[in-house]
């Protein structure tokens, strides 16, 4: 299922709901969106919940935007600002030329009000006890980044990130790179992958009438066809030779007639499956 998450409710606020009006616990997301944020939350329900990690890995697209001239303690406009020096403002050239600075791979320090761990607990239940929380960097990639708007103090830039990614730490450091600090007062999730904003729902639309098959959610991945006694062998767990898999390597989807049996690894003609949808019997 895709959401149009609007802001205030939390990813868990949506979940939550999609148990409600499916009656079923078995919901859960594959990337977390702030309050403040709104745009794609990814929702899946049943055994469509194992393929969470295949859709979480894939880039995400963003469209931001930006207050220089102060940085806050959670890098968006929900923290309380951090006192710092104030530079004159930049120019748009400065902030374009900043903002390339951003791209490519690199290291990352997660914001301090994150769902990281520390310690066995959340990072934000230590720094919303005023307990100090350093995180260490992490290896991630932005794909793209982009100046759409600017008039200072406030910028909109659209970015595509690998998975692991904080937009409001690439705010933050855009503000550290001009000398005026800088948060994030808007973020839309605009794509995951191939899955796009325009075909999610609104969040009071959730029924179970709009619940898609797990096949369109795996849009990236080559498919490769069985037919039934293949399906009944994935389900067990076997390895199969299908014909269709000769020319296939790496993850893909094992599907016969339509739909989703299972997500597995091709190698050499060969499909070992890794996630099964069809359990046999």
């Amino acid at each position: 299922m895709l959401v149009d998450k609007p802001a205030g409710p939390t990813s868990h606020d949506v979940v939550a709901r999609v148990r409600r009006a499916l009656k079923t616990r078995a919901a859960g997301h594959t990337g977390t969106l702030d309050p403040f944020a709104t745009g794609l939350l990814v929702v899946l329900v049943g055994r469509a919940t194992r393929l969470a990690r295949y859709i979480s890995e894939q880039p995400k697209t963003y469209l931001a935007t930006a207050r220089l001239g102060v940085a806050t303690t959670t890098d968006d406009l929900e923290g309380q600002p951090v006192p710092g020096p104030v530079g004159e403002p930049p120019s748009r050239r400065a902030v374009e030329d900043a903002l390339n600075s951003l791209r490519g791979p690199q290291k990352q320090r997660p914001p301090a009000f994150s769902a990281k761990r520390v310690g066995g607990e959340r990072s934000y239940a230590r720094a919303r006890r005023g307990e100090p929380v350093e995180l260490a960097e992490v290896d991630i990639h932005v794909y793209a980044v982009e100046l759409e708007e600017y008039s200072y103090p406030d910028l909109r830039f659209r970015t595509t990130v690998s998975a692991g990614s904080y937009v409001r730490a690439i705010g933050r450091d855009l503000g550290l790179r001009l000398g005026t600090g800088g948060h994030l007062t808007a973020l839309r999730r605009e794509a995951i992958g191939a899955l796009r904003v325009e075909d999610a729902i609104p969040l009071e639309a959730i029924t179970a009438a709009v619940l898609r098959p797990p096949l369109e959610v795996l849009g990236h991945l080559p498919r490769v066809a069985v037919g039934e006694p293949d399906a009944l062998a994935v389900g067990f767990g076997k390895a199969i030779r299908p014909a269709t898999a000769e020319h296939v390597e790496g993850l893909c989807a094992v599907v016969c007639e339509g739909r989703l049996v299972a997500v597995g690894v091709a190698h050499e003609g060969t499909v070992q499956p890794e996630v099964v949808l069809e359990a046999a019997g």
